[in-house]
């Protein structure tokens, strides 16, 4: 049996879940556009951790959304994630941000583009199939009026995320579907277990989140 604590961080979301063997036990998130995750992270793991009655010492690994997405958002999480497992002789599970906000979408068919706002008309995406396997590599796109115009074609595209607004601007297509969600803890669970069961670990000492692209300073206040 494993009991994990999943960490979500990557957007305005701040998500907490445990989970045992793959299945949501306790969660506590709150979406604050403010990006309070520093205040609140913390609590929120003490939170489900008391809801759960599951002590410390029972956690057989922490999990935490390893990107893209928000920079400070990422830091935090990864920090918090990595400060556990040291603190607690834990292993460290990372888990890709999209395909965690694509499983925010159960669909028979077509095909599910998870977006997250990367500043102006960019964003990350990447596609996978009605059952969450990937099937386009994960990128930071420049949106166009006829982006992804070869899945859009032939099938049902499901957009997720926190870019929909600025998509619907430029994508104007019949079988283009916009589900406005962030990424939870929750859907991290199944995976985390199964990185889990297959000893997929980390190296705590060397471990960084995947930005995709280089930080850019901006004025407080914006992330």
């Amino acid at each position: 049996m494993a009991c994990i604590l999943n960490i979500e961080t990557s957007t305005t979301n701040c998500s907490v879940a445990l989970s045992q063997d793959g299945e949501l036990i306790a969660l506590k998130e709150d979406n604050n556009l403010q990006y309070s995750h520093s205040e609140r992270l913390h609590l929120y793991i003490d939170e489900v951790i008391n809801i759960a009655q599951v002590y410390q010492h029972k956690i057989d690994a922490v999990a935490v959304s390893m990107g893209p997405g928000s920079y400070t958002g990422l830091r935090i999480g990864v920090s918090a994630a990595k400060g556990l497992c040291f603190a607690l002789d834990l292993p460290l599970i990372a888990v890709p941000t999209l395909e965690v906000l694509a499983r925010k979408i159960n669909v028979n068919a077509g095909c599910i583009i998870p977006m997250l706002d990367a500043r102006r008309m960019e964003v990350y995406s990447q596609v996978f199939d009605a059952k969450h396997h990937p099937i386009e590599a994960l990128s930071a796109q420049i949106l166009q009026p006829d982006s992804y115009l070869n899945f859009l074609n032939g099938q049902a595209v499901y957009f997720v995320g926190n870019a929909n607004n600025k998509a619907k601007t430029l994508i104007n297509h019949p079988n283009a579907n916009f589900e406005s969600q962030l990424p939870s803890a929750e859907q991290m669970c199944g995976l985390s277990h199964k990185k889990f069961i297959n000893h997929d670990f980390e190296d705590l000492a060397y471990f960084e989140p995947f930005y995709l692209k280089d930080f850019i300073a901006t004025p407080p206040g914006k992330i």
